[in-house]
């Protein structure tokens, strides 16, 4: 018997295509620029291509000092856009019953390495310094700390996987009766470190990314935040579902035949009762390094066919790694719950790789279909790990 749906009610978005919801549609129409950009201070001796979230993020509330990171102050400007739907939430079914769920590989380490370089040079850390900001727990602890909320609170770190599988873990606490409501997402903050991580694999591309591109030469990193508040009540967009796997392949590699990313799909379409057919778009992985396109275009084309519409949006808001699954996710919900869209245009030179299945790439002003549509996003990690999220018009949408 298929488990009746949960809803995603609410949304908060920060990235580089903007901060809040209007600015996201604006950038994702072509109406503004994204902030992706070649940047100074992330590699020595040369600019690199990232997406940084722009203007100036706010400071956190009175008393959360030892939980203050860039990466926290991502989340807290993601948070503030739905206080109003966490407060009634709070008020409706009291702090316990609230939980958070988040996704991170970040955390506080931009931080951490800026204190290791002070200790380097003046042979002590600098004053203020708080080593439990780089933990990965850190983000659901403020979260949990600066809401008030009470119920279960902590990370998924299964690294571009991340805030793709805190869907499914979100589902299984109201499932299970542990919690009436859950505040669900991911997060990642630029890190200098992380960026030379990448180089050091040579995968980071010299240019704006290039998904599915026969010239893709990698990766651009970017920054940002989603965050979800999700409910048994009916809203707009309905969460259908989650597949999880794990082919543990290779620590960097995907497996070339996309096992583990064809069984991921094959369950979320278990798990939404729906037929290949029945999905309108999918929010590729599309990272536009050589072995991740190839590995997912077999995938698409294995599970969904040739003809499902299809763009990846990362050269929009480079890989924001841990958050990457979450604003995916929240790109499709604006999608289904903002009337008028259009799909989001796969941006990239127009090359394509004769090694690679043809996929239906939205190359042109292609509108969102009316009525009770399901989109698929998908999320590929090291390690293997794997996960697709099926969203859907729910009731009262447009």
């Amino acid at each position: 018997m298929q488990e009746a749906a949960l809803y995603l009610q609410a949304l908060g978005i920060v990235s580089a295509l903007g901060i809040g919801k209007d600015e996201t549609v604006a950038a994702l129409q072509g109406l503004r620029p994204s902030s992706m950009a070649a940047r100074p201070g992330y590699l020595p001796e040369r600019e690199v291509v990232v997406g940084e979230v722009p203007g100036t993020l706010e400071a956190l509330p009175a008393g959360m000092d030892a939980h203050d990171t860039r990466t926290n102050r991502l989340l807290w400007a993601a948070a503030r856009q739905i206080r109003p739907e966490i407060e009634a939430a709070l008020g409706r079914y009291g702090a316990g019953r609230i939980g958070v769920v988040l996704g991170t590989s970040t955390s506080g380490i931009e931080e951490g390495t800026a204190a290791y370089a002070h200790y380097l040079q003046d042979g002590r850390l600098p004053d203020g310094f708080v080593y439990r900001r780089q933990e990965l727990s850190g983000p659901a602890e403020f979260l949990r700390d600066a809401l008030g909320v009470a119920g279960p609170a902590y990370t998924i770190s299964t690294a571009c996987s991340s805030s793709a599988k805190v869907l499914a873990a979100g589902r299984r606490l109201v499932r299970m009766g542990l919690c009436d409501a859950v505040l669900v997402g991911g997060v990642d903050g630029l890190c200098r470190f992380t960026v030379a991580g990448f180089d050091a694999l040579s995968s980071v591309s010299a240019t704006l990314c290039n998904p599915m591109s026969t010239n893709r030469d990698g990766i651009n990193i970017g920054e940002g935040a989603a965050l979800f508040l999700m409910g048994r009540e009916e809203a707009p967009v309905a969460l259908l579902g989650v597949g999880e796997s794990s082919d543990a392949h290779h620590p960097s590699a995907p497996h070339p035949e996309g096992k583990g990313a064809i069984a991921a799909m094959r369950m979320a379409l278990a798990e939404a009762g729906l037929t290949p057919d029945e999905i309108s778009y999918l929010n590729l992985h599309g990272t536009a390094t050589p072995l991740n396109d190839e590995m997912e275009a077999r995938a698409v084309v294995e599970v969904l066919g040739h003809h499902v519409a299809a763009s990846s949006t990362k050269p929009l808001t480079g890989h924001t790694l841990g958050a990457a699954g979450a604003i995916e996710a929240a790109i499709l919900w604006l999608l289904l719950a903002v009337p008028g869209m259009s799909l989001p245009r796969h941006v990239w030179d127009g090359a394509a790789d004769p090694a690679l299945p043809e996929l239906a790439l939205v190359t042109g002003a292609r509108l969102v279909p009316k009525g009770r549509i399901a989109m698929m996003s998908s999320s590929f990690a090291f390690g293997g790990s794997n996960a697709a999220v099926i969203l859907a018009r729910g009731a009262g949408a447009a």
